[in-house]
């Protein structure tokens, strides 16, 4: 099914594209091979795969709409849940669903103005692929590096990011350098074209909001908050009836990246990442990950790159009292590290990928995990 998706895709994607030069698309298809090498009874692995198809337009050599772009982006994952043998909160692999199937994860167009100063965008949106983001933590596979865990478990479905987004509004202030403010009105209940519910179009669980500052030079900064609308049940907290309270959903985070050494060959990158949420409404009561990006280790090598990282999610205070009444030890929180090198040989990037995990599922009695991991990339079409 993933082939014939890519293969419909392409050809469609390569039509336009030879068409219209005002087109461009790619397909890339990742998989990874996950497994637990120490630290739990069953020690094995899982194959998983992720094909992601782009299809980008200028709309104004299309359609003569001076100012926007169409963005389309479609994936299809299939595959094992390595995090079922790790056993972790946080996940061990980016690429790894709940749901295997095809989903229409991000439709949307954007209006600039002010000679690209300003821009708006409406449409199904990740908005992890421009709030509480890193460039530097890229490469790095545990899914904690992407966005802070206590985000990221929100909502009933999740935020809306990987697999599932929503309908959303997005309204940017700034160049690319220098200051920018940035705000978005999302359906809080993350559902698209593949789910079983489609897209949701009814806002019943409400909306969340988010807004970012920052600023881009020599470094990145930036400070970020959410918060949803409606109410959502305490994870211990009950009333007279013994239905959960109702809760604030809300957060804050901060982040920074850098270049902080640039060799003859080499550029050496940093990023620090914290958040915190309200510890009533889900596992999590913060975080924080940071790490290093090298950028051509190798001067043999120019496509090669090296990245580690360390990330801990904070457990929320309620969580781990509802913990200790289920009988576990619980700890403060989940410790991650992980090490990995990319490197392009032909067309294929080859990663192979080295985790360590403290705590898993917040557990002070479970033995540290390790997990080991090989990603292939292919790009199968571009332009």
């Amino acid at each position: 099914m993933l082939a014939a998706l890519a293969l419909s895709a392409c050809w469609a994607g390569s039509a336009a594209a030879q068409s219209d030069p005002a087109w461009s698309h790619s397909v890339v298809y990742t998989a990874d091979v996950t497994g637990v090498v120490d630290g739990t009874a069953r020690r094995a692995g899982r194959y998983l795969d992720n094909l992601d198809v782009v299809l980008d337009g200028d709309l104004a050599q299309i359609a003569g709409w001076r100012g926007a772009r169409l963005h389309v982006a479609i994936l299809a994952n299939g595959g094992g849940q390595p995090n079922d043998l790790a056993g972790t909160l946080q996940g061990v692999d980016n690429i790894e669903v709940a749901d295997p199937g095809v989903r229409l994860f991000e439709a949307w167009i954007e209006q600039s103005f002010a000679d690209g100063r300003a821009s708006i965008l409406a449409g199904l949106y990740d908005v992890n692929s421009e709030f509480y983001a890193t460039e530097t933590s890229g490469l790095l596979i545990a899914p904690a590096f992407g966005i802070g865990s206590e985000f990221a478990a929100t909502g009933r479905n999740g935020p809306s990011i990987f697999p599932s987004t929503a309908l959303a509004t997005r309204v940017r202030i700034g160049a690319p350098d220098g200051l920018h403010v940035q705000a978005a009105a999302v359906n809080a209940k993350a559902s698209t074209f593949g789910d079983p519910d489609g897209v949701d179009t009814g806002f019943d669980d409400g909306v969340l909001w988010l807004a970012e500052g920052g600023w881009t030079g020599p470094a990145r900064l930036a400070l970020g908050a959410w918060r949803y609308d409606q109410k959502q049940d305490d994870i211990r907290s009950v009333g007279p009836a013994g239905d959960p309270r109702p809760a604030t959903s809300q957060g804050v985070y901060v982040l920074g990246e850098a270049e902080i050494h640039r060799g003859a060959h080499s550029v050496t990158s940093a990023f620090v990442r914290s958040g915190l949420s309200d510890g009533d409404t889900g596992d999590f009561k913060g975080g924080w990950q940071a790490g290093l990006l090298v950028l051509h280790p190798f001067a043999s090598r120019p496509d090669s790159a090296f990245s580690v990282g360390v990330h801990r999610g904070l457990i929320s205070d309620k969580a781990r009292l509802n913990a200790r009444d289920a009988g576990m030890d619980p700890a403060k929180g989940e410790d991650g590290l992980e090490i990995t090198y990319s490197d392009t040989i032909g067309r294929f990037t080859l990663q192979p990928d080295l985790q360590i995990v403290r705590h898993p599922g917040g557990d002070r009695a479970a033995d540290t995990v390790v997990v080991a991991a090989v990603r292939l990339i292919i790009p199968l079409f571009e332009n």
